[in-house]
């Protein structure tokens, strides 16, 4: 994964009554075990927490509602520079897959939840912690140990470069 930052030009507010209200940045990196400071690239976490809170959108690419394919386009546009396209079995196109023990910061996991086909995607943060878009939740932060996410996970994938 690039250790680079997009770089970024003058950061636009979103504004929306569909984003919950956040925590402070510390509150919400502590209430994950998330440690920024540590990672490869912290934008990455402050990308996730730009994001966080938004509702989910079918089809959605926006901070007025996204889906998981529209997050992780999105996440890997405005941190890493890469364009990915279309929905989650598109994006597995795109990457090599990766076992469970050999994930990192920024790598993809791939969910098989509908019909046996990959049908979710996240970005890894590390400690074992996955940041998406749920259908209930929005925009969150879910541990692969919860039973859900056990259950489903089908592999990681690493970006081709």
């Amino acid at each position: 994964m690039p250790l680079f930052l997009c770089a970024q030009t003058k950061r636009k507010q979103h504004k929306t009554k569909s984003r919950t209200k956040l925590p402070s940045l510390e509150q919400f990196y502590s209430a994950y075990c998330l440690q920024p400071d540590s990672a490869c690239n912290p934008y990455l976490y402050y990308q996730v927490y730009d994001w966080a809170g938004t509702r989910y959108q079918y089809s959605g690419r926006t901070k007025k509602g996204v889906d998981c394919s529209g997050f992780v386009t999105e996440m890997y546009k405005n941190t890493y520079c890469v364009n990915l396209t279309g929905g989650s079995r598109d994006i597995w196109t795109c990457v090599k897959p990766i076992e469970k023990e050999e994930l990192q910061e920024g790598d993809l996991l791939f969910f098989k939840i509908r019909k046996g086909q990959i049908s979710h995607v996240g970005v890894y943060l590390g400690n074992n912690k996955f940041a998406h878009a749920s259908v209930n939740s929005g925009v969150t932060i879910s541990d692969m140990d919860e039973d859900y996410y056990k259950k489903y996970f089908f592999k990681g994938g690493r970006v081709n470069e």
